[in-house]
Order: structure tokens, then sequence, then C-alpha cells
């Protein structure tokens, strides 16, 4: 009698489970924490993978855990899934909408962990994997520059040869999923930069600094800066996110600030960018007598997709059947996953979770949701890894 493949466990496991898997994740979705706060979210996943006779060990700090399977003399590959949420109020609407005052699962991240959750779950009743698993809960993916710096730094990936993960992509129909070689997200940095000035009345703007005035050169001249010094096939773009200085429109401010991303497909363009808008700051500035501080946050690199983990998750993508894997394109979004891609080799997919009507909510807005049925099918996919994993 031959022994049945994960993936078919993880079948016979969803039908009997899946409404558990939803349930999980609208308790998740009711129930959100934010970056290094996810308390209850590791204890409630810990409770369920200790109930199947699992031993999950929690990540320093309380937040965050792992949990190893399968046996300990092969290869052994990380499934990571995120767990915060994000500081904004939530407006679906749903019946399981956070109870959590301007806190909301608005990226999907409740719907990682619910995936992964079942997947552990469905690996427990495995007979025997072919390789050994490491479920990876992270915390503090949206702060930058993100939870899994602390994570490896835990030694997640103590004895991991790869690294995947999924991300809800609304732009996708539930039952499409995708990946791509090479890079797949950008480098995210934010920057803040205060303005300093004596200040003065509008009459007299050559007796001061017109802070300002040089606001509004920065707003449109270090954008324009960059995309003239930098490569424009590598993607760069600065956004200006806000802007603040004055109260009175016959006084020029003594302060004012700006704040906004700068973002890029390219990894080299990422580790020359600090250097060139310190430069191109200070020399904007420069002929209006005008004082600058600047706040540079390295963000995240690129996601880079390895090329051999890349094809273990298109044959684990391809396995679900013909119309599933979707085509996708490099994404101006960050994510912390990249961190792991710079020690091991993995890679990431986007799991298509619209229903197939209606609008296609984009992330990070406060009505966005999932369909749930996208939950079944980031439980194949990642049963699938295991599976494919064993034959590289």
């Amino acid at each position: 009698m031959n022994t049945p493949t994960v993936a078919d466990v993880a079948e016979s496991w969803l039908a009997t489970n899946f409404d558990d898997l939803v349930e999980w994740r609208r308790h998740l979705h009711r129930h959100p924490e934010l970056g290094r706060q996810e308390f209850e979210t590791t204890q409630y996943v810990a409770e369920r993978l200790a109930g199947a006779g699992l031993n999950p060990k929690v990540l320093p700090g309380g937040t965050g855990l792992t949990c190893d399977i399968g046996p300990e003399h092969r290869p052994r590959i990380a499934l990571r899934a995120d767990m915060d949420a994000l500081p904004m109020a939530e407006r679906t609407g749903a019946v399981y909408s956070s109870v959590v005052p301007n806190v909301a699962h608005a990226c999907g991240h409740d719907g990682h962990t619910a995936i992964l959750l079942g997947t552990g779950l469905a690996l427990a009743a495995a007979p025997e994997l072919p390789v050994g698993v490491r479920l990876l809960f992270q915390a503090a993916e949206e702060l930058m520059p993100g939870g899994a710096i602390d994570a490896i730094a835990a030694g997640v990936l103590n004895g991991v040869s790869r690294i995947f993960a999924l991300h809800c992509d609304p732009r996708l129909a539930v039952g499409r999923v995708a990946t791509t070689p090479g890079p797949i997200t950008s480098a995210a940095d934010s920057i803040e930069i205060t303005l300093h000035s004596p200040g003065g009345h509008t009459s007299r703007p050559h007796l001061t600094g017109d802070l300002v005035y040089g606001l509004g050169t920065l707003i449109t001249g270090l954008p324009g800066v960059l995309s003239r010094r930098v490569d424009p096939r590598h993607s760069t773009v600065m956004v200006w996110g806000a802007v603040k200085s004055g109260v009175a429109a016959n006084a020029i401010p003594q302060t004012g600030t700006l704040a906004g991303t700068v973002r890029t497909a390219s990894r080299e363009t990422w580790l020359e960018l600090e250097d060139l808008v310190a430069e191109t700051v200070s020399g904007l500035l420069a002929p209006l007598g005008i004082e600058h501080t600047l706040q540079y946050r390295r963000g995240v690199p690129p996601v880079v997709n390895e090329e051999v983990s890349t094809r273990i998750l298109t044959h684990s993508i391809e396995a679900l059947g013909p119309d599933t894997l979707a085509d996708t394109r490099q994404s101006g979004g960050g994510e912390d996953f990249s961190w792991y891609l710079e020690e091991i080799p993995g890679a990431m997919a986007r799991l298509g979770v619209w229903s197939g009507a209606g609008p296609q909510l984009d992330l990070h807005q406060p009505n966005f949701d999932l369909d749930e049925r996208a939950l079944a099918v980031g439980v194949r996919v990642m049963a699938n890894l295991v599976d494919h994993s064993a034959a590289f």
C-alpha cells in the first residue's frame, strides 16, 4: 500500500476541518494586534499546534513562534506567515470585524496565519514527511525594517535550507496563484525632513529663509532629481505622504516637516539611495539659507525569488490544476520576507483572494477583505511545497 502524499493528507484534512480554518481566520481578524504586540495571536496559534501534539516554541519577546515537524535527518524547509495588523480602523462591515479600535487586518496577515496553522495541523496528521518542515509565524512585518530581522537573530533559519511564503493579492481571483523568478517586490525606505528657519513676515522673505518655499522646492525637486540620477529601468519612485508647516498666511514659519517613501526595484540602487538623497536635499536647500535635518530610515531590500526555489513553488502551484498558475510582475510594495532571502534561498507567491465579483480592493484599504475560499488554496500550495521540495 502506497504512503499517501502530503497533498493527499492535506486534502483529507481540509474536507473535515475547513470550517475550523475559516473560524481561526475570523477570530484573528476580530482580535488584531500591532507589530511586536502579537501576544494573544502567538498564544492562540501555539495552543492549537500543541493541541495537535506538536511542540511550538515562542520567540524571544513573546511574539512569533516556530514549530518543527518531520524528520530531523533530512533537509528542512521553512514556511513563513506574518501575524501583525495595521494601525487603522476597519470599514468592511463584516460580522467578524475588528473589535480593537483603530487596529485592523487590512493586509491579509490573518489569512496568512490561518493558512500556516492549517498547514501545520494537516502535516501533523501525515504518517511521514519527505522533508523536515519549520513553521515560522513572524511578528512585526509591517514595522520597518521588519520583524524578520528579529526572527533571524533568534535563529529561526538554523538548519533550514529553503524558505517559502504566500501573500494575499486582491488583484488575483480565488484559485489563482502567481510567482516569478527574480525580484517580486521592491525595496522601501522612509524619509522625514525637518526644515529650520528664523521665520519672519511674508512681506520680507529676503530677510529670512523662506521655509515654505524650501518645502515646495523639496516636494518637486527631490523626486525630479532622483529621476535624473537613477537608471529609469530600476523603477525608483519617491512619493511624499505628509507635509506640515505654518498657521498664518502672512507669517513665514520657523519649522516644517516632509515625510515620504522612496522605493526601488533594484537592490544595487537601494544600497546607494541614502547617500544620494542626503546629497540632493543639501544641494536643493543650500541657496535658500534654510537648515535641515534628515532622517533616512532604511526599510527592506527587494524580495528576490531564487531560481530553484521558484521552480519548486511553481510546480507546487501547477499541481493544483492547469489554470492555477498566474503571471505576475514586480510590485512597488515592500516585504520583509526579503531579509530571509539575504540568508538562504527561497521564494514567495501571490495568493488570489478576490471573489471574482465586485471591486478589487487594494491592500491597506479600510474595507479590504478576502474571499475565505483562498484559505484552502493556500493550505494546498503549502502542502505541495513539502512534497515537491523532496525532489530538490
